[in-house]
């Protein structure tokens, strides 16, 4: 029993080690966008600018899944199973990923008739390859379980992608060319940086190359295409509709109200911040921890969860003040950022439900539950957008988003007898949803309403929340976090 309960105590600090170190790296990187997203509303001219520069990135989104074959998931999933060789593990990703590029160059001539692509072409087709080759690679160094070197690339790369924006956007004032280099740059700089220091470059083996492991990887990863275009038609999609179907509206060009939309993400980033800081981590003990796995990943979900559900409260009742750190022809942006709150907050659990695929590799479902979500939230677009204008955009995410968790919660049951207590997770959206409406319906003292709700919310999720401090306070205060956590816990057991 005492040996049941110390790799239990194990495999949980385990994880809140690993999130700690990946909280290094992710969270530096997401910090560049909560702080290059204001600086982008001064630095870029008119509004339409940036709206043109995220739909020019989106664009190249849209085509990395293509060129990297889903090779990101294979590599980590299959660099992770210890029978492996990891040169051919790597090997087999590069190669997928320079094959899948050679081809998106012999596309080149019908390519350019797409719009915005004659012009920015070239451009996208170098962030593409960059940020493939980027994934390839902290996602191999991940599955090697170089968690520190993945903490410094992360720091490494948000600092100079940061400079890179200063340099081409404030020095040459360069616009959208600029935006798009300035990724492009950091991303190569990673690319540099773990090539040095990994001295990946000895994990390249041409010669005897093992084909049958490169086809269970494709095998593996070739569903993941359509399943991340799935994830780029939901989270993406709306900036296209609201660029072509807003044209005019109110004044405002189609580019300048998807620039208001993309500025409406801004908040929402923090907890998509939260999310890929855990899921980091969480990836490596969900395929490495076998041993109680439906306790574990309802436990964890449990508190994962509880977490998500506070910060979604605190952004939205905080979202109308804090959203003046921005230009002021940016505020109305304010609109889009409470149901894009709810949307990010089931992202983030579609996100640790995938690690159930991912563990059972059964990425068809993966996919099959991402393409229902896409489907649905493109009929929702048109029509809400149609009924309400732009912010309709935002509620088609959230109920697109919500039909995926719904989808793989049930799968995440039938497959490893994981539960997600539906009824707490309904009772918690139902709470947000009442709050985004109080503040977009701009009632009386709004402020005080939401901000009543939001501790509500906080009341009902204490347990869970305490449950993810009880794993980190130790690891993050030694001593006094374990001392800390006795107090609170003896002072709960007399209550």
């Amino acid at each position: 029993m005492e040996n049941e309960k110390k790799a239990g105590g194990d495999k949980y600090s385990k994880l809140a080690g690993n999130t700690i170190i990946f909280a290094i790296s992710s969270f530096s990187s997401k910090l560049l966008t909560l702080i290059v997203q204001p600086f982008l509303t001064y630095a870029m001219a008119e509004i339409s600018d940036l709206g043109l520069s995220k739909i020019l990135s989106q664009y190249a989104n849209l085509l990395i899944p293509f060129v990297s074959m889903g090779m990101s998931n294979a590599i980590i999933r299959f660099g992770l199973d210890k029978g492996n060789s990891e040169k051919q593990v790597f090997t087999n990703g590069l190669l997928t990923i320079l094959g899948g590029f050679g081809i998106l160059v012999l596309c080149w001539p019908v390519a350019q008739f797409l719009p915005d692509m004659a012009q920015y072409g070239l451009l996208i087709y170098i962030y593409v390859l960059m940020s493939c080759l980027r994934t390839l690679c902290t996602q191999f160094v991940r599955s090697r379980q170089w968690n520190k070197l993945v903490a410094v690339d992360g720091v490494l790369c948000t600092v100079a992608t940061m400079a890179f924006y200063v340099l081409y956007l404030v020095g040459f004032r360069w616009g959208a060319n600029g935006y798009l280099l300035a990724i492009i740059s950091g991303d190569f700089v990673s690319v540099l940086f773990l090539m040095l220091t990994g001295k990946l470059w000895n994990f390249i083996e041409l010669k005897g190359l093992n084909k049958t492991l490169w086809k269970q990887m494709l095998r593996f990863s070739l569903p993941m295409i359509p399943a991340q275009i799935s994830f780029w038609i939901i989270n993406a999609s709306d900036l296209f509709f609201v660029r072509e179907m807003c044209d005019g509206l109110d004044g405002h060009s189609g580019d300048a109200w998807s620039g208001l939309l993309s500025t409406g993400y801004f908040l929402p980033t923090i907890l998509t911040t939260l999310g890929l800081i855990f899921y980091d981590a969480w990836q490596l003990s969900a395929v490495t921890e076998e041993e109680g796995r439906a306790k574990f990943f309802t436990q964890i979900f449990h508190t994962y969860s509880s977490v998500l559900f506070c910060c979604a409260a605190g952004i939205i009742w905080l979202c109308r003040p804090v959203m003046h750190i921005m230009k002021a022809n940016y505020y109305y942006a304010w609109h889009f950022v409470p149901f894009l709150v709810m949307a990010s907050t089931c992202s983030c659990f579609n996100q640790f439900m995938n690690s159930v695929y991912v563990v059972n590799k059964k990425s068809q479902r993966s996919m099959v539950t991402m393409m229902a979500g896409a489907v649905s939230n493109c009929i929702m677009n048109y029509f809400f957008i149609k009924w309400w204008g732009p912010v309709g955009a935002t509620y088609a995410s959230f109920l697109g988003l919500g039909l995926v968790f719904t989808l793989r919660a049930i799968d995440a049951h039938g497959m490893i007898g994981m539960r997600v207590h539906p009824g707490r997770v309904l009772v918690n959206a139902a709470a947000l949803v009442f709050e985004a409406f109080v503040l977009l319906a701009e009632t009386p003292l709004y402020g005080l309403w939401t901000g009543l709700i939001t501790a509500l919310i906080i009341l009902y999720n204490f347990s869970g929340v305490w449950g993810m401090a009880r794993i980190l306070l130790p690891k993050i205060l030694g001593r006094r976090g374990k001392a800390l956590v006795a107090v609170v816990d003896g002072w709960a057991a007399r209550k």
